[in-house]
Parts: structure tokens; sequence; C-alpha cells
């Protein structure tokens, strides 16, 4: 293709770009009357992620506040007994509300504060990864290094142990404990706290249109 044929080609294409726009948009507008469902989806996937995290904390309730505040091994935070209660507390309440959509965007507040201090306290010395990597834009020298061991110990079993045993159900990895999951769990806390509950399936919905039919989504 010579220079001319494609510039012709572009200045078409820049002709034909405001209606392919809007028939774009035409086209996704079509999906608003099930867009309920992005809300939730998030509400039903984090639901349990935060159950299980505030559940774990109260049966492991004093070895969890002995990390919170150990400084040498542990996190070395403040009145320990006190955060990990507070902690689970707003983590199985919050899977509550989030399971049922009531009070969907408030609750999003302190599960945030969680997902942030978790991650600058817990995490963030680790990279991004949560699973050890050893190449990609996110591996690091401690990734790459994590890795390495991990073809070590592989070629190990595999000379002395059943390693297809040991791997029938899944494969072996490194956990790198990065900040991938917190982030993760916070971009989707914060789409909540915007979007809400969502129309139909949150008491939030339902609670409104009953009682703040002015401010309700409309159906």
């Amino acid at each position: 293709m010579n220079n001319t044929s494609f510039a012709s080609l572009m200045a078409v294409a820049i002709d034909k770009l405001p209606g392919i726009m809007q028939l774009s948009k035409r086209i996704c507008d079509t999906a608003k009357c099930v867009d309920f469902l992005a809300p939730l989806f998030l509400r039903l996937y984090l639901a349990p992620v935060f159950w299980m995290a505030g559940t774990k904390k109260f049966a492991n309730f004093s070895d969890t506040a002995e990390w919170f505040g150990n400084v040498e091994w542990g996190l070395g935070l403040p009145a320990p007994y006190v955060l990990v209660f507070l902690v689970a507390l707003f983590e199985i309440v919050g899977a509550l509300f989030l399971l049922f959509g009531f009070a969907t965007r408030p609750i999003t507040v302190p599960l945030m504060v969680i997902m942030v201090v978790a991650a600058i306290s817990a995490h963030i010395q680790n990279g991004w990864l949560a699973i050890a990597a050893g190449s990609g834009i996110f591996a690091t020298e401690r990734t790459i290094g994590a890795i390495e061991r991990l073809e070590r110990a592989k070629e190990i079993l595999q000379a002395q142990g059943d390693y297809q045993w040991l791997t029938e159900n899944g494969a072996l990895v490194v956990l790198n404990n990065g900040i991938e999951f917190a982030a993760t769990y916070f971009v989707m806390l914060l789409a909540l706290f915007f979007l809400g509950g969502g129309r139909f399936v949150s008491a939030d919905y339902w609670l409104a249109r009953k009682y703040l039919p002015e401010l309700a989504p409309k159906a």
C-alpha cells in the first residue's frame, strides 16, 4: 500500500468515525437493561472473600493478634487485639451487607481502608505479584529467585517423590504475597462505591424505592 492509498483509507475512516461511534453507542446502550448484573457479580464475588477472611481471624484470634502486633516477625501494629476484632467484624458484616446489597456504598469505605492498610503493612514490600513469576513486567529479583528455587524443588520431588500424585490437583507455585489481591479487591470495592448495589437484586434498591423514591435508580 503506497502513501496515497493509505492517506485515502485514513480519510475515509475519519469521515465514517462519527457514524461508527453512534452505532457503537446504540449497541452498547441496548445492554443497559441488564446493567444490574455488574454490581451483583462484584458483590457475589467479594462477599465470600471477606466472609472467609473475617471468620478465619476470629477462629485464630490470638495467633492473628500476635502477628498483628509483633514487631520482629509480624506487622508491628498498635492495639493488635482491638484491631483484629474490628477488622474481622467489618469483614464479616461487610460480607453480609455485600451479599444482600444492603448499605453497599457505605460498607465499601471501611473495607477499602482495610485493603489499603493490608497492602501497605503486609504486602507492598513483596511487590505486585501474589504468585511468584520468573518473567514479565512485575517480576522482581525476589520472584525470579523464588522460581529458581521452585524449579529445584520440582527436580528433587521428581527424583525422590511421587510427583504426579503431588501435582494431580494443581501445579506447585510459590506464594509471593504481593499487593495484587488487595489492589484488585480495592478496585472492585471502589466500583461498588460509585455503582451501589444495583437495581432489582439489592436491598438498597428496594429500600430506596419504598422510602426515597425520588433517589431510587430508574427501572
